[in-house]
């Protein structure tokens, strides 16, 4: 008796749940895996990549839109809505992937490129959290000079108008200055006369007195006045100045308004970690190549794992559904074909039978007309066959 050595087909039913979700990740045809356990295994592994890939990637986009979302909570839905769009387009990715096809160089390397660039995005999210410590120290760094540099912006817009205000109350508070050390002086002097400490000498008020008390008078008059014209106009200056002062403190109050801890903020406050600390530039690059790999698993793993069974029925079973739609085809046609034939010859039958069962009535009713021609003297020949060819025959011939 000779042994069987066929191996059972499996169903695709008796395979886990978990498993065919992986084929599905890996886009293989589950009733082509079945049965195959190497190729089985191999699929599995391409799926477990792509699953591996989806979680990171909505990792890192909920983190990148909680940053970027004024309620956190709306980062977790963007965030699982993002990484289905990476999931897609991986499975597109893999799925376009054949490689028996020759001159796939190009179309493998724009796969490469764009699942690069999908890493590279991605990988900021995540290096953003890895440094996130380091990164907020910067911010407040970083923030610091901006404040610094925004108050000599301002400065500098206000300094000019700042500059003739102050100007203007120095030359005034100056020119009082000078006109009040003119009147101490003439007091000093109406006094020096009047003790006989200085001028004549002698004591009491005498002419020379009297004319330096009235100089002095005059002299503190004029000062009096002048003080009094101008301490409106000082007291205008400070009171433009202070409304400088308040322009400058609510710009610079408003500047400080629009500091945040967004995306764009923390990827330069990186940047500049990058460029201020050198150290860290080789951990920031290795981690950006682990990331940008974990993005490339899914397509590396499909070009590294070898062609199996699974390949073989792939193109097998492709091959035999072209045939068979080819064929689906050429059937159609034929019954196409067959149908007009035996639709015309039906037709041709049923009008023989029409005309071959109408000619007596239409023979009987020439005759008829025929009589009434002759009964009719008035109507010519040419009428009479006007009328018969329009009611008797099928064509009326003109």
């Amino acid at each position: 008796m000779m042994e069987n050595n066929t191996m059972p087909q499996q169903t695709t039913e008796e395979y886990p749940a978990f498993t065919r979700f992986l084929w599905w990740l890996a886009t293989a045809e589950k009733e082509l895996l079945a049965g195959t356990a190497i190729d089985s295994n191999r699929y599995s592994i391409v799926g477990m990549t792509v699953l591996a890939t989806w979680c990171f990637a909505t990792l890192a986009w909920t983190y990148f839109f909680s940053t970027v979302t004024a309620n956190s909570w709306w980062a977790i839905p963007l965030g699982i809505f993002m990484g289905f769009i990476i999931l897609t387009i991986d499975r597109a990715l893999i799925k376009s992937i054949n490689r028996r096809t020759s001159n796939q160089l190009l179309p493998v390397f724009f796969r490469i490129i764009l699942a690069g660039v999908i890493g590279l995005f991605m990988a900021q999210p995540a290096l953003l959290y890895l440094f996130k410590k380091e990164i907020q120290q910067q911010i407040v760094i970083d923030n610091t000079g901006k404040q610094i540099a925004n108050s000599h912006q301002v400065d500098s817009l206000y300094s000019n108008r700042k500059n003739d205000l102050m100007a203007q109350k120095i030359s005034m508070q100056q020119e009082m200055a000078n006109r009040l050390t003119i009147v101490n002086k003439a007091r000093e002097n109406f006094l020096a006369e009047s003790d006989g400490s200085g001028g004549t000498g002698k004591v009491g008020i005498k002419a020379i007195a009297l004319a330096k008390r009235n100089e002095y008078q005059k002299l503190d008059a004029d000062y009096q006045q002048f003080a009094a014209s101008n301490q409106p106009k000082i007291a205008a200056i400070d009171g433009e100045l202070k409304l400088v002062e308040d322009a400058i403190k609510k710009d610079q109050t408003t500047f400080k308004q629009y500091y945040n801890e967004g995306f764009l903020t923390q990827v330069e406050a990186l940047q500049h970690l990058l460029k201020d600390h050198p150290a860290l530039q080789y951990r920031y690059y290795l981690l950006v190549a682990i990331l940008l790999l974990i993005e490339l698993m899914p397509i590396t793993a499909k070009l590294l794992l070898p062609i199996g069974t699974y390949d073989e029925k792939l193109q097998l079973r492709e091959a035999m559904e072209k045939e068979m739609a080819s064929s689906d085809i050429e059937i159609e046609k034929e019954l196409a074909k067959l149908y007009s034939t035996l639709a015309l010859e039906n037709d041709k039958e049923i009008i023989t039978a029409f005309f071959a069962l109408s000619k007596d009535d239409r023979l009987e009713k020439i005759k008829a007309m025929g009589a009434q021609w002759k009964q009719n003297d008035k109507q010519s020949f040419e009428k009479f066959s006007k009328k018969m060819k329009q009611e008797i025959l099928s064509h009326p011939i003109v």
